[in-house]
């Protein structure tokens, strides 16, 4: 087998497991903010509205959604199109990754997906529910040191890798020891500097400014990225949320104004602004830091060369 078909044949390979484990992540998402499920029980997979256990025909990535023109065939419950979309995202991002990483680096290739795949729990919970699970970032934070022993590679960009490397050279691998450290540097600054960002925001406007959840999410992904990876994701993060934040204020604004003109009652403008501002700005952070995240992860190696700061 060529190295080019082997490559392909990785890909086809992660992109259909990807879709069955999309599926999975779809079964906790809607688990794990309840408090009487889990993602073990119940074991097989029902309706969220009538309860109906689905067959394994009903269960089919992508296939039965659409077959089923997303209703439930029981009690013809609209399937929300989430559903299709995480594990059309999954596969997307295990095949991703797989072109990424190739055959000959399987071992970076079983982390990246892990994490990518935690990655979208988290984003589509915190989307729901404004909540992060606990079982994604602490049990990231546990995960990240031992990945990191386990698949070096995992840092071998990492400036603070290399330099706790002894007789590093360029072109070299970063020791386990180094990764090690890179790691637990990336958990103390993801976590810390959002700890800090939150403190301040808390004694200029006296309420939270940032989310427990939200710490913990970055230290966990901090310890996979490394501590320049940290701080990129929270800038990409940042940014993210502030152009969706604009677009929701925008979009809450005219429809305001849109209802005001229908009614002949129209607010001042002022008065819509502030509303817009309001209602517009309440936005989950979780799932764009979760995107800075997997995108320091994935393109960290062409990230690097550009900060002013050492990773």
């Amino acid at each position: 087998m060529t190295p080019e078909t082997a490559a392909l044949f990785m890909a086809v390979v992660a992109g259909l497991f990807g879709l069955l484990i999309g599926s999975f992540l779809n079964v906790a998402i809607h688990r794990l903010p309840l408090e009487d499920e889990s993602v073990g029980r119940p074991r097989r997979s029902r309706c969220p509205s009538c309860k109906k256990t689905l067959a394994w025909f009903e269960n089919v990535p992508l296939v039965s959604w659409v077959l089923q023109l997303g209703r439930c065939r029981g009690c013809g419950w609209r399937i929300p199109v989430r559903y299709p979309v995480v594990e059309a995202s999954t596969a997307g991002l295990w095949v991703l990754a797989a072109g990424l990483t190739g055959p000959e680096d399987l071992g970076l290739f079983l982390v990246w997906i892990l994490v990518l795949s935690g990655l979208v729990v988290a984003t589509f919970v915190d989307f729901d529910c404004f909540e992060i699970p606990d079982e994604v970032s602490i049990g990231g934070m546990v995960l990240a040191p031992i990945a990191s022993l386990l698949v070096p590679a995992l840092h071998d960009a990492s400036p603070v890798a290399q330099w706790m490397s002894d007789g590093w050279q360029a072109g070299l691998p970063v020791t386990r020891a180094g990764a090690l450290l890179a790691s637990l540097a990336g958990m103390v600054a993801g976590g810390g500097v959002l700890l800090v960002i939150g403190w301040v925001g808390k004694r200029v406007y006296g309420q939270d400014a940032m989310g427990f959840g939200d710490v913990k999410l970055l230290a966990a992904g901090g310890g996979f990225v490394g501590p320049g990876g940290a701080l990129v994701a929270l800038m990409l993060g940042a940014v993210l949320a502030s152009v969706v934040g604009v677009l929701n204020m925008t979009r809450f604004f005219w429809v305001s104004r849109t209802r005001s003109r229908r009614r002949r009652n129209p607010r001042a403008l002022l008065r819509t602004l502030q509303v817009a501002r309001v209602a517009g700005r309440y936005i989950p952070f979780g799932p764009y830091l979760g995107m800075g995240i997997g995108i320091a992860l994935l393109a960290w190696n062409h990230v690097v060369q550009f900060l002013p700061w050492p990773a």
